[in-house]
């Protein structure tokens, strides 16, 4: 058992803890913003965020902990959405249309050309060399933006209601459209998309993410659903998460969705298995998400009048572990360390060579690096969610045993 003692002393080694965690889900960095941030876009070590009445806002997050607005660039009407591709952010500016910011230098965006839509511009995906506006009342535009000082529109598709959500993928773009649910449009040819088929949702579609074989609608009230477009002229509903509030957001990696469900609320759904969903992880946040977007393995959140958010979601990887009935009688903390990671002095999870089994890992749960009783320098490691990991050992032959860490600078 002292490896167990051994991890609860790292534990007890903490004079601050983690705070404002709801459910395998932390913060790591906040920057307000001027205006209502509405969505985000992250690239490299800059998210962008669509700051309503006070346009383009760039942020660096280098530092996650300490995320600062480097840059900004105002736009002539309200910016709700962002798409940002090589050195260009592409803003869905509501009646001003589509602006194109140069953003080659992060500090000094610059717009660099627009094109105006007959409807109100809400949400922008791009890919390859057109941009898709998710028009609000005038449904699907397509927009060449192979000359981003000259973006032309090429083709449309009208909608059954107003778009707010849309993502591109394989020769589709899928829109939330509102009151009938989930458009899928053919853009083989994006001078002439076609509406392929239609589903229909529980309740009104308000955002849209597309990852492999399917298709996650936030679906307001109705939460999350998962619609199968493995036949894009038929899609299916596999399965679906009814969440509490009223989803308007949501972005997938992995088995991983992320929804941004009203206020208060970031919600990680697993969807390891399309046809039963299940919330893993929320966080109340203190405003309304409206926006997610994610990098790096830090979720980042528009929070409307929150600004931007940036958090950690830690139950993907490893699991704390309290496998003796010790261990089950005592509820270890996470550590907070800055800069130094210190082991108590002796010999927990030694091999019988004298080799050390004490391990940090990341929240992956991939060892990045070997701990010796003592100090040791982690300041290398960027902030967020680690684990320590000892045993099991061949001296004591006691079990293994791992306790989470935060570290911050």
């Amino acid at each position: 058992m002292r490896g167990h003692f051994f991890l609860l002393a790292i534990c007890a080694l903490a004079s601050t803890t983690a705070h404002g965690d709801s459910l395998n889900c932390r913060l790591v960095g906040r920057c307000n913003t001027p205006g209502t941030a509405w969505e985000v876009a992250v690239v490299g070590n800059y998210a962008y965020v669509a700051d309503y009445d006070s346009g383009l806002r760039v942020v660096s997050i280098s530092d996650p902990a300490h995320p600062t607005e480097v840059g900004y660039c105002a736009t002539p009407g309200n910016a709700y959405g962002v798409a940002v591709v090589g050195n260009y952010a592409y803003v869905g500016d509501q009646v001003a249309g589509l602006r194109v910011i140069s953003v080659s230098d992060p500090t000094h965006p610059m717009e660099v050309g627009h094109c105006a839509t007959p409807g109100w511009a809400y949400r922008v995906a791009v890919a390859g060399n057109y941009a898709y506006v998710g028009d609000m009342s005038a449904g699907l535009r397509v927009i060449s933006v192979s000359d981003p000082a000259h973006p032309t529109e090429v083709g449309c598709c009208d909608t059954l209601s107003p778009v707010w959500g849309v993502a591109v993928t394989g020769g589709y773009a899928y829109v939330a459209d509102f009151l009938p649910g989930l458009g899928v449009m053919s853009v083989a040819d994006p001078a002439h998309p076609v509406e392929v088929s239609h589903y229909t949702t529980t309740d009104y579609s308000l955002g849209i993410a597309a990852a492999g074989n399917y298709v996650y609608v936030a679906d307001g009230t109705a939460g999350l659903r998962v619609i199968s477009v493995a036949d894009p002229a038929h899609p299916v509903e596999a399965g679906f998460y009814d969440s509490p509030g009223n989803a308007v957001g949501v972005a997938v990696s992995g088995d991983y969705a992320y929804l941004a469900d009203g206020y208060p609320t970031l919600r990680v759904v697993s969807v390891s298995d399309p046809a039963h969903p299940v919330q893993v992880g929320y966080y109340d946040t203190p405003g309304h998400t409206m926006g997610v977007a994610l990098d790096g393995g830090y979720v980042y959140v528009a929070d409307e009048e929150g600004g931007l958010g940036i958090y950690q979601f830690y139950g993907a990887g490893v699991e704390e572990e309290r496998s003796t009935p010790h261990a089950l009688r005592v509820t270890p903390v996470p550590t907070v360390v800055r800069g130094v990671l210190e082991v108590p002095p002796g010999k927990p999870g030694q091999s019988t060579t004298g080799q050390s089994l004490v391990f940090l890992l990341d929240i992956a749960g991939r060892k990045v690096m070997e701990l010796h009783p003592g100090p040791n320098d982690v300041s290398r490691f960027g902030p967020g969610v680690y684990f320590v990991r000892s045993g099991p050992s061949a001296v004591s032959r006691e079990p293994s045993a791992v306790c989470k860490v935060v570290i911050q600078r």
